[in-house]
């Protein structure tokens, strides 16, 4: 039986159409991604903003480690990162 974090504190990462996608709650932060970049395979850690990830590359057979800092891409979005990273607890791959 899988057992799930609380939803209510928990982000997703993803993918479409050559963006990244971030959710939590009711918002939707999406980047572009790299031009060879599949799909994230796992989160392997969230610190407050800090992910380190799997992903998946056409370019590669394995799964490649990626890190993503969401703090200066909310500052450009004009987003306030503490009030927004403090609530997440727990980030899983979406999955579509």
């Amino acid at each position: 039986m899988e057992v799930r974090a609380n939803t209510q504190n928990t982000a997703t990462l993803g993918n479409s159409d050559g963006f990244t996608e971030f959710r939590f709650r009711d918002a939707l932060i999406r980047f572009h991604a790299l031009y060879s970049f599949e799909h994230y395979t796992r989160v392997k850690r969230w610190d407050a903003g800090y992910l380190v990830t799997d992903a998946k590359y056409s370019h590669n057979a394995g799964d490649e480690e990626e890190y993503i800092d969401l703090v200066p891409i909310l500052k450009d979005l004009f987003i306030d990162s503490g009030a927004f990273l403090s609530p997440i607890k727990n980030v899983e791959v979406a999955h579509t």
